[in-house]
């Protein structure tokens, strides 16, 4: 046996003591590797939710001010719908009603770091929230039948 060999983790085995509630630690000692281990086992055997992307629902770099706003948890919300991730349905309804009504007056939103975010009047066809409601409603469409 030389250095660095990977440990072999059985997927079932981890699968089943995730289920019992093991926290990462845990499951490293139990498998004596470390959480790193634990964390590329959990991926590789399916187990670890991918991660979301919402760069391209909140292209700006937000100060972090304004990273808990109403219109980037709506559009967060919106995002991780449309990337196919469940969320509670209140935050849903919120986000969905919020997007309809930017909409419907014909806005978009806008962002700059020391003013925050701003409805604006929508740019002919090129809506940030209506494309991303267009996504979000495209990913709940199967859910609703």
């Amino acid at each position: 046996m030389h250095v660095g060999r990977k440990a072999l983790i059985d997927h079932d085995e981890l699968r089943r003591l995730i289920g019992e509630g093991l926290s990462n630690a845990e499951l490293a000692t139990r498998f004596g590797v470390s959480e790193s281990g634990i964390l590329q086992a959990k991926r590789a055997a399916g187990l670890s939710k991918p991660m979301l992307d919402h760069s391209r629902a909140i292209p700006w770099k937000l100060d972090r001010s304004h990273s808990q706003s109403g219109p980037a948890t709506n559009l967060r919300n919106l995002s991780s719908v449309a990337q196919g991730r469940a969320i509670p349905a209140e935050k849903l309804n919120t986000a969905l009603r919020w997007a309809d009504r930017l909409i419907a007056g014909g806005l978009d939103i806008a962002y700059e770091p020391e003013r925050g975010f701003q409805e604006v009047p929508a740019a002919a066809g090129r809506s940030l929230v209506e494309g991303l409601l267009a996504e979000a409603r495209r990913a709940l469409e199967p859910a609703q039948d």
